[in-house]
């Protein structure tokens, strides 16, 4: 039977344990942070550690966009850095990464650890990128893929230890799926003094419009719809909600509990909660594929229509130590898009924008929203500094990590007092708005 497990550790100097994790802002910012760069006037070189490469998986949107470029501010951008090495965990029937290999020179080591050493006994790259989404892995009985993340992040660590320095990693999508696995990352980043960034393309995608929550707005609650699956597309709508829930006034005080219900019960709980209620449609408004009625060319959203539309539905009501409120909805077979809304507590005003995430056509094999992600990994390289922190990634693993117990359990809440991550955000907004 799965359990939740208590933990006690140590990050730059604050205990984390079952009953909660808080560290200052200033602790985010560690002493090695610039080591790693490359010397002289050698360009930086980069490894990627992957799952599986094929058409559309993350690994191919990274990979081709290092050896190939990405459009950036109206111009063809080519990372001033080298991909030097891949470690590929599987290579599926139709796999890419034996002929970028080949046609591109970068080799496919058979360790994580000779990719990071360039088949040497040092660490000899100036940055790293863990890719771990897509292929065949096992579950465990809450229906979580185990994607090998945390056991590589682990094995690179290992390779800094005993290298004596520390370059920046990234790491796609949530941490891991153990609270105390992703603890651990974050606590090792710090230990060591490597900046480490984590989470999805969502934060930093182009918005409809084009807007930034300003810092230390008094907003009470935020709401994301949109569709995808459990322990999947869900973490983009927490992370989507996140990235402007953080900002507001006194910052991110931490996730009290989490509750994760399906269908019917999920209207059941809006009839208590009209300024949810009220979010859901002005995030509805902000959508361009909302399913329409019968014999509309508009569609008129209602709760009936969309229990119609989504009889699968599935929302997530976090609660934060703060008094705020996060809810996120899934609404498959009603919407194909990820779209916010929070309500300003003094004034009742409703800041709304969709986060751009146009899906690739059959003419295109990399999706443009990852551009904003990987621009912002080439600076962390670069400059050795972060561009935001991953708190906020640390924050919605939990957070994900807790509603699929939740759904496990048959909806039941989850009291999450080990998720007391306080945190501010950057004073500087990292979304693609050029």
């Amino acid at each position: 039977m799965w359990t939740r497990r208590a933990f006690v550790s140590t990050v730059a100097g604050a205990t984390v344990s079952a009953t909660g994790l808080s560290w200052l802002t200033s602790g985010c910012r560690s002493p090695g942070a610039h080591a790693g760069r490359a010397s002289g006037n050698r360009r930086p070189r980069a490894a990627i550690i992957a799952t599986e490469v094929r058409i559309h998986s993350h690994a191919q949107h990274f990979i081709d966009r290092f050896l190939e470029g990405y459009g950036w501010q109206g111009a063809w951008h080519h990372p001033p850095m080298d991909l030097a090495a891949l470690y590929v965990d599987q290579f599926p029937e139709k796999d890419l990464a034996r002929e970028r290999s080949k046609r591109f020179n970068v080799p496919i080591y058979p360790t994580v650890e000779e990719a990071l050493t360039l088949g040497g006994s040092k660490l000899a790259v100036d940055g790293v990128l863990i890719i771990g989404e897509h292929g065949k892995y096992p579950r465990n009985p809450m229906g979580q893929t185990l994607y090998p993340r945390y056991r590589w992040f682990k094995r690179i660590v290992k390779v800094f230890e005993e290298s004596g320095r520390v370059v920046p990693v990234f790491n796609d999508k949530h941490l891991s799926t153990e609270w105390r696995e992703c603890v651990e990352m974050v606590a090792d980043s710090r230990r060591l003094g490597f900046p480490f960034l984590a989470g999805s393309s969502l934060p930093v995608t182009r918005r409809i419009p084009s807007m930034e929550m300003p810092l230390h707005t008094p907003i009470e609650e935020s709401v994301c719809v949109c569709y995808g699956g459990v322990d999947s597309y869900d973490f983009h709508g927490l992370e989507t909600a996140q990235c402007m829930s953080e900002r507001r006034a006194g910052g991110e005080a931490g996730v009290k509990s989490v509750q994760a219900v399906r269908g019917d019960r999920i209207w059941s709980i809006l009839e208590e909660r009209e300024r949810t209620k009220r979010l859901l449609f002005a995030a509805l408004a902000r959508s361009h594929t909302l399913r329409a009625p019968p014999g509309y060319t508009f569609p008129l959203p209602s709760i009936d229509w969309i229990r119609q539309s989504s009889p699968e539905a599935i929302a997530y009501f976090v609660e934060h130590d703060d008094g705020f409120r996060t809810t996120l909805f899934l609404l498959n077979g009603f919407v194909q898009d990820f779209t916010y809304a929070g309500t300003v507590k003094t004034t009742g005003q409703i800041i709304s924008c969709q986060m751009q995430l146009p899906m690739p056509l059959h003419i295109s094999t990399t999706a443009d929203f990852f551009n904003p992600l990987i621009n912002n990994i080439e600076r962390m390289i670069l400059n050795g500094r972060a561009p935001y922190r991953v708190d906020r990634t640390l924050l919605t693993s939990g957070m994900t990590l807790s509603a699929v117990e939740s759904l496990y359990r048959g909806g039941a809440r989850i009291d999450t007092p080990e998720m007391k991550v306080v945190y501010a955000p950057e004073l500087q907004s990292t979304f693609w708005s050029a």
